[in-house]
């Protein structure tokens, strides 16, 4: 069942100021069929794929409680906002639940908007690829990039939160396209050999979390970031919170002892949006549960918000 009730969005209301001072809450309005453009906010209140993964659970909570960071947040060059509403995973029926976010996805994407999906544990990636797909079976040149401690390609008798890029790869092979897969901010400490080798023989392009602490190392993963932008025609972005320092994002199920600064995470953001490629993106792993003052939520908001007002 759905653990979150329906969203209220509500705030602070500066009616005594000049000028405009409109929020998030006072912006944001109900996704219907006739939602043209801007961006589609999806709660995946699902974290069925973190327990298989024998992960810490609560992340089905992490739609709301980032609803509630973004809503005080002053829209400043937003576009049209619309709330899809939440997806919800039954009786541990994870696949479902996946596929209904698909159909989310799609539906945003046919309407010309762009499908933000709020999460969650990051088994959402296969369901907003699946989304992609639908949407956009002409994208063959689609990049995948990834901001993660963890690779997510595992091998499980069970999908779960650590399978999904595994399950892309897959899906890609059995129709024939290429598996354009990066990822920033992978720990060595976080990963097995196993999982550096299947990296490896799948062609994955990645960047340790170590490498990305200084100017120099950011300045050279977006060297090549901006070769693979210029070579592809669509671009899925999707973050897990648990890339950025445990010191500044605690609300995950796995917390990053070093992790990629949040400014640099922010640049890399800034830089595939700038592209004006992005189809789909999501923010996984929110777990208020795990939540040290709601930081990581308006950490999570920071990067929403971010991704809002880069739509073109």
């Amino acid at each position: 069942m759905n653990p979150n009730p329906p969203f209220e969005w509500r705030g602070r209301i500066d009616a005594e100021e000049t000028g405009v001072s409109t929020r998030w809450h006072q912006h944001v309005r109900p996704a219907t069929e006739d939602s043209q453009g801007g961006v589609t906010l999806i709660g995946f209140a699902v974290d069925e794929g973190v327990r298989r993964n024998a992960g810490r659970t609560g992340a089905a909570l992490g739609p709301q409680a980032l609803r509630g960071a973004l809503a005080n947040l002053p829209v400043l060059g937003e576009p049209a906002l619309w709330d899809a509403g939440d997806v919800s995973c039954k009786d541990g029926a994870l696949e479902t639940a996946q596929a209904q976010l698909g159909e989310r996805v799609a539906d945003a994407m046919e309407r010309g908007s762009l499908p933000l999906v709020l999460g969650g544990g990051h088994e959402m990636a296969w369901g907003t690829f699946q989304g992609i797909v639908q949407a956009r079976p002409d994208a063959s040149r689609l990049l995948v990039i990834n901001l993660d401690a963890h690779f997510d390609l595992r091998v499980a008798a069970q999908a779960n939160s650590g399978t999904p890029f595994r399950q892309m790869h897959d899906w890609c092979t059995e129709h024939d396209q290429a598996f354009n897969y990066r990822v920033f901010g992978i720990s060595r400490f976080a990963n097995t050999q196993a999982l550096f080798d299947r990296a490896h023989a799948m062609g994955v392009r990645y960047w340790l979390d170590d490498s990305l602490q200084d100017a120099a190392g950011l300045r050279d993963a977006q060297q090549a970031l901006a070769t693979d932008l210029a070579r592809c025609d669509a671009v899925y972005l999707t973050v897990c919170l648990d890339v950025l320092p445990g010191a500044q994002a605690s609300g995950v199920s796995a917390p990053a002892p070093l992790g990629v600064p949040l400014a640099h995470v922010e640049r890399l953001i800034d830089q595939v949006l700038a592209s004006g490629r992005v189809v789909a993106a999501d923010i996984a792993e929110l777990n208020p549960s795990l939540d040290r003052d709601g930081l990581t939520a308006r950490v999570a908001a920071r990067l929403a918000a971010r991704m809002a007002r880069g739509r073109h």
